[in-house]
């Protein structure tokens, strides 16, 4: 047999008398009095040396349901070449040759200079202080052959590759069995497909296949340090047997494993994540190691509840191919993007495979971006965050189980490296996430608005007169947006005379209407241009800063847009210096102020390269995930590719959110002064500190307007709070319904687009005539309006990590109706939005959690217990409420060019609100670091609405002009502002009381209102 880890099973036979052999023999036997003995050895060993402990590593257990002559012993470190039995009592044992690097159980070792927790025995467990436990309990089934009699769900797959047959099941030591419970076919029906189908596997994975042990824990600083090893090989090339965790107590919520190759240096995603001084003293997660074979597991200590057990499955650490599972707590998990699903994940064997593709959205394939963490709502509403910092190829399958589900990842490259969330709260745990990955960029006002872009908008005369026509209908326009119709034969930083002129000036004329502007492009930069005579590839071919092909000799050429094409290498700082020389000098000539980067994850229109791509490993590794096209290289470059921090096979996905960092950062360096808008297509776990994203390439149709309302909510999760999706949708051509809707509900979206296909009809506002444009501006005039309640919503993002846009569960976590409401959503907490997603209806079904809410329009309060309502939903109108407790500061009016606040208190059911108003210059990057803002907080409570401003740093104007009130009972007498009694109006209907006050009489700043 290979290896020195097994289990043997004993069966009844005559006793033999025990070999005699020279070498040392020893014996763990089950008697009361060699136990005795033995534990008190054990103790004494404690109390004699302190600083290490010997535990056993061979035990024997008496399994009740069975005779009690079939004894279950494990012998982690011994040869199974020469067994002997002895008899003791009723039972029996074997011997097993010690080998020559025995080592005798785990040993723990004090590391010099530091004090250390004694661990305390208990049988088979040993615990280190409050949050570490190893156990050493052996497995119940214990025998040397593949124990295959293992329940549906404890089934794991052992050949998700395709064209799996038995022979090739058992070749892996795996189990085969088929089951009339699989409902779909055991291999896909496309022969070059890399993946099977997932469902109920034939071949998985025996209840005894063999993995790691603990050799060694040693207590550090920060945590606790555990080498693992392995005996037995696996069935893919190039195991690493020996491995390191490091258990990272980062602090009481959030908890760090790291597993990796102490030999060799692997690549590890290039991601700056926060460091800490000590470690976690209260954390509230406990951590106990599986030693056989090795397995984590993390209890939440307030609940006692199991969130991550990875004994299940097969751990498996190769070059190639890493695999870890888990149970999970519960079915409800969402995250895991960038995938086209609903908010919440069906666990009942579903698939998410991430290598970043220039894919429009679509179901069960993968798309623009990579973000593997997803956030789980326990039994009992606390929720938790898992996240792998890993940015490789690689495939999440969730598969069923009872009473709840489990994951496996198989990445095929990098490190495992895991991060821990606690919450307890869905909006907590965000929060612990975005403090690791980075928070969202802090928006300027002007890209709070709407934004109008068309590709093949033609000429700039087409582009100032569609301004014009919008302007003129009364739309609230933020920003034009240019696609690369604007370039010279697609060229990068370049401008077409013939159909643009002078580019300059029309860029000039809309910012003299109060216009952004923002230019798009793309990374693919030409390489056929004659010499002498395109900056962007004469400079990089200097700088030499342009991805290698996989000899590292010659940059690897490609297709895109302008035909063939080099890729810069963004993991290169010279590169980023390269791309802010093009930025500047670009901008010199043309003023913009926002740039769209396309088309990087990357895409390219040929496989790999002009040149084809090399047969290794990186091309064809001996994993290759559920990639659309069953290449790594389909639509993008090879895989072999060399770049400066590492091959393209592990930087891949990361291509576009480097791609994000440089281009913040050249917008920055052109006004430092300025917050820079970047929006971009792929993104990886961090881009929201850099890049604002939309969901790409969408259809008009109404599941495409229904679809973007859990991405957008995704998005926000993974700390991209800037998000929308191309309203009326980009490929096909729309209808004026289904624009109307769509319109409403992107109103909504963080970020507000509207864009289409060069070959798809107008959408633009006026579009379909007067109704609907009318229709079009009074959605967008209720935005404009709320431009200061999303101001601080997007401040609270980039300060504190919170979401902007949240599903209904982050509010409500106790209500499990809101798990699974994909189509209705909250701003912040004060906001719900329903709107409609089906074509010719003229009602919503609404989900109203159990609390007090107020009609927008009509103001009238509904005291839900939880419950559904039916909307009237006409076609110019979206459904909003505004929750009880809220205050919502908007814009009313102006005056000599100030801005006028209503503020609307919608009252709980206790008669309190609360809200903030912040305001400062609305774009000036450092206002809130530096205190330049002013902050009012205002609260309502025993019919006295106060507010309070805790800091005056920003000096401009703004007034109140309007101060209303929802959900007063009783009609006041009199009321007060600031002592003086001012005149009021109350709606015995919808117990509204609206206080008008004189324009510019009130300044924004502290304020008592009083009424009786």
């Amino acid at each position: 047999m290979e290896g020195k880890s097994a289990l043997i099973k004993t069966q009844d036979s005559e006793d033999e008398d025990p070999e005699t052999d020279t070498q040392f023999k020893e014996n763990f036997i089950k008697c009361d009095s060699w136990l005795i003995v033995y534990l008190i050895m054990v103790v004494a060993v404690v109390l004699t040396l302190g600083r290490i402990v010997f535990l056993p590593d061979s035990v024997v257990k008496i399994v009740k349901d069975i005779p009690r002559s079939q004894v279950y012993i494990r012998h982690s470190y011994y040869k199974l070449e020469k067994l002997s039995i002895i008899k003791c009592g009723n039972t029996k044992t074997l011997e097993a040759e010690r080998d020559d690097d025995f080592k005798q159980g785990v040993i723990y070792t004090k590391p010099r200079g530091r004090k250390q927790t004694k661990p305390v025995i208990n049988n088979n467990y040993v615990m280190f202080g409050s949050n570490l436990i190893i156990d050493n309990t052996p497995p119940d089934v214990n025998v040397l052959l593949p124990q295959c009699k293992v329940s549906d769900d404890a089934k794991f797959d052992c050949h998700p590759e395709n064209k799996i047959t038995q022979a090739k099941c058992e070749a892996r030591g795996c189990c085969w069995q088929t089951s009339t419970k699989r409902k779909k076919p055991v291999n896909a029906t496309d022969p070059a497909a890399t993946q099977a189908p997932v469902d109920l596997p034939y071949c998985f994975y025996p209840s005894n296949f063999p993995g790691y042990s603990i050799t060694n824990v040693v207590e550090t600083a920060f945590g606790y340090s555990v080498d693992l090893e392995r005996t037995v090989k696996s069935y893919y090339p190039n195991d690493i047997m020996k491995l390191h965790m490091n258990i990272l107590f980062e602090n009481e919520t959030r908890l760090r494993f790291k597993i990796f190759d102490p030999a060799n240096k692997r690549y590890e995603v290039p991601l700056q994540t926060p460091s800490f001084v000590k470690k976690a003293e209260n954390p509230d997660y406990l951590v106990r190691i599986k030693n056989n074979t090795f397995a984590i597991q993390v209890t939440r200590i307030s609940t006692k509840t199991i969130i991550l057990d990875t004994a299940v499955g097969a751990f498996i650490y190769a070059d190639q191919f890493l695999q870890i599972s888990t149970k999970l707590p519960s079915k409800h998990i969402t995250g895991l993007g960038e995938h086209r699903q609903g908010l919440m994940i069906n666990p009942n064997w579903t698939r998410f495979t991430m290598w970043n593709k220039d894919q429009p959205p679509l179901e069960d394939t993968n798309e623009y971006g990579d973000h593997p963490f997803y956030l789980s709502v326990e039994s009992g509403a606390s929720s938790h965050g898992v996240f792998l910092l890993n940015s490789n190829a690689m495939d999440v399958v969730l598969q069923p189980g009872t009473p709840n589900p489990s994951l496996t990842y198989r990445t095929i490259g990098g490190i495992l490296d895991f991060y821990i969330f606690m919450g307890p709260k869905p909006n907590e745990v965000i929060k612990q996430y975005t403090e690791v990955i980075g928070r969202t960029f802090f928006p300027a006002i002007w890209q709070l608005g709407f934004h109008l872009s068309r590709w093949g908008i033609g000429t700039a005369t087409n582009l100032l007169a569609l301004v014009d026509k919008v302007q003129k209908a009364g739309i609230p326009l933020s920003a034009q947006w240019y696609d690369i119709d604007y370039m010279k034969d697609k060229l990068d930083f370049t401008w077409d005379n013939k159909t643009y002129g002078d580019l300059a000036a029309t860029v000039w004329k809309l910012r003299t209407k109060g216009l952004a502007n923002v230019i798009i492009v793309d990374p693919g930069i030409s390489n056929s241009r004659p010499g002498g005579r395109y900056l962007p590839y004469d400079s990089g071919f200097v700088k030499d800063i342009f991805i290698k092909d996989s000899t590292g000799t010659k940059n690897l050429v490609g297709k895109v847009w302008p035909g063939t094409v080099v890729f810069p290498d963004f993991s290169n700082k010279k590169t980023k210096y390269y791309w802010l020389h093009l930025v500047t000098k670009f901008r010199e000539l043309v003023y913009f102020d926002g740039i769209w980067i396309d088309m990087n994850e990357p895409s390219n229109m040929v496989t790999g390269s002009i040149d084809g791509c090399p047969d290794n490993s990186l091309e064809n590794p001996p994993y290759v995930p559920a990639v659309r096209g069953n290449s790594l290289r389909f639509n993008t470059i090879c895989a072999s590719a060399k770049q400066h921090l590492s091959s393209h096979y592990n930087l891949h996905n990361v291509y576009g959110f480097q791609e994000s960092q440089a281009t913040h950062m050249a917008l920055r360096a052109q006004d430092s002064s300025k917050r820079p808008l970047v929006l971009s297509r792929s993104t990886f776990a961090g881009s929201g500190q850099y890049a604002a994203h939309w969901t790409g390439d969408n259809n008009s149709t109404f599941s495409d307007l229904a679809k973007s309302i859990p991405a957008i909510l995704r998005m926000n999760m993974f700390g991209i709070s800037m998000v929308g999706a191309d309203i009326c949708g980009f490929n096909g051509n729309t209808t004026e319904e289904l624009c109307q809707r769509w319109y409403q509900l992107g109103a909504f979206y963080p970020f507000c687009r509207n864009h289409n296909h060069k070959d798809s009809k107008d959408q633009d506002p006026t579009a379909f005539g007067d109704n609907m444009a009318a229709a079009v501006k009074k959605v967008l005039d209720i935005r404009h309006s709320l431009i200061p309640y999303f101001y601080y919503l997007f401040l609270q993002s980039h300060v504190n990590g919170d979401t902007v846009v949240r599903p209904l569960f982050f509010e409500y976590p106790s209500d499990s109706t809101t798990y699974n409401i994909n189509y209705q959503f909250m701003w912040g907490k004060c906001l719900l939005v329903s709107p409609v997603v089906t074509a010719g209806a003229t009602k919503v079904t609404a989900y109203f959690p159990a609390d007090l809410w107020y009609d927008f329009y009509t103001l009238s309060a509904f005291d839900s217990k939880g419950e559904n309502k039916i909307l009237d939903a006409p076609l110019d109108m979206i459904n909003l409420h505004v929750r009880g407790g809220c205050i919502l500061p908007t814009l009313h009016s102006t005056w000599r060019g100030n801005p006028g606040y209503k503020l609307i208190a919608a009252l709980d059911s206790t008669g309190e609100a609360n809200g903030t108003v912040y305001i400062d210059d609305g774009g000036t990057f450092w206002t809130y670091t530096n205190g330049l803002y002013r902050w009012i907080d205002m609260v309502v409570s025993n019919q006295i609405m106060t507010l309070t401003m805790t800091r005056n740093g920003f000096m401009g104007w703004a007034f109140i002009d309007t101060i209303q009130v929802l959900g007063v009972d009783t009609e006041p007498s009199v009321v007060f502002v600031n002592t003086v009694n001012t005149s009021f109006t109350y709606n015995n209907d919808t117990l509204v009381m609206t206080v008008p006050l004189t324009e510019g009489t009130f300044p924004l700043t502290n304020v008592k209102m009083k009424w009786t």
